[in-house]
């Protein structure tokens, strides 16, 4: 097993340093997909790339694709670095790096699993978001029938590479606020088993957040739609695996 960190940037230059330094303090090499972040923080990722631990590697996207695209160019250079497992962290901070050793254990253990962060929420998440999660979580029970997803929106887990890079390969999976949901249930379709890990979750330590309420609310909800088109057909299989597949 050799897992390396893939981080998404899109304009978090004031934090992305403190969360490339917690994961590399556990001795994972990390991957920054600078996701055509302005001037400031592109030269912020430079410089982290240049410094003298090569285990701290730069991939530009020319212009910004998403949180989703960013991720999906990261696995593809990740298996090009020879990784066979991808930790997925954001880059604004939210996430403690201090539970990456507790994801890392369950992972090589589980190496066919999703590990999937579970968020136990302070008080800075806003209300609305939090609120908002449950709809998401109804769909993805809905969409998988079954209860195995308990939390599809935290972007702090570890993939299994292979099937993950040919699910991406095969089909075209949500590129912005959508992708951690619709690659977590397309994933489960397919026969992937997920572990639940909660973590503690903090909004976010430099004050960026890209979520923008209507733009992509209404995204998410269309992503619901064709999840839930593409489970009718899979439905007696999905059923037939809730029944005779321990958990």
């Amino acid at each position: 097993m050799t897992l390396g960190a893939v981080i998404p940037v899109y304009n978090h230059g004031e934090a992305i340093g403190a969360v490339a330094a917690a994961v590399r303090a556990h001795g994972l090499p990390v991957l920054l997909v600078d996701d055509g972040s302005e001037p400031g923080c592109a030269s912020v990722l430079q410089v982290l790339a240049a410094a003298a631990d090569s285990q701290v590697q730069l991939l530009r996207l020319a212009q910004n694709q998403g949180k989703g695209g960013a991720m999906v160019a990261g696995f593809r250079r990740a298996a090009e670095l020879g990784w066979t497992h991808v930790l997925q962290i954001d880059a604004d901070g939210q996430h403690d790096a201090a539970d990456i050793p507790r994801f890392a254990s369950l992972s090589a253990a589980n190496p066919a699993h999703l590990i999937c962060g579970c968020p136990v929420y302070d008080d800075s998440v806003p209300k609305a978001r939090l609120y908002g999660r449950y709809a998401t979580h109804i769909w993805v029970w809905i969409n998988t029938l079954s209860l195995a997803i308990r939390d599809s929106m935290c972007g702090f887990r570890i993939y299994p590479l292979a099937p993950t890079l040919a699910l991406v390969n095969d089909v075209s999976i949500g590129r912005r606020m959508d992708f951690d949901t619709d690659i977590a249930v397309r994933l489960f379709w397919r026969g992937m088993r997920f572990i639940n890990q909660p973590t503690a979750v903090h909004y976010p330590t430099d004050g960026v957040s890209h979520f923008r309420a209507l733009r992509d609310n209404v995204r998410i909800s269309a992503m619901h739609t064709r999840l839930f088109f593409g489970m009718l057909p899979r439905a007696p299989l999905l059923l037939w695996r809730r029944w005779t597949r321990p958990a």
